[in-house]
């Protein structure tokens, strides 16, 4: 976990920017940080890879496949959770 500093520094430094960014900008809802949702995005994608890459092993028998399937997925499916966490900040239905 020697990253893990090294991840909260960058995301500060991008909620920063982003912040800076959306100064004077109306805000229609009250969304959580972009940090947060990377935050989150990262630890959720860590336990759903290892989920993957055990059951990828199981199903074919070789580590590196299994490790190979796992890399991929990691990074695509946290674009797409990404993605979709701050679209859904921008829907009310189910607020209160």
């Amino acid at each position: 976990m020697v990253y893990l500093p090294l991840l909260i520094d960058n995301l500060m430094i991008v909620e920063a920017i982003y912040t800076e960014n959306q100064r004077g900008k109306k805000q229609k809802t009250e969304g959580e940080k972009l940090s947060r949702s990377i935050l989150k995005s990262v630890s959720w994608r860590f336990l759903g890879t290892l989920d993957t890459v055990i059951i990828s092993f199981f199903i074919t028998g070789a580590w590196d496949f299994a490790l190979t399937i796992g890399a991929i997925e990691l990074v695509t499916k946290m674009g797409l959770y990404l993605i979709h966490e701050r679209l859904w900040n921008h829907i009310q239905w189910g607020r209160k």
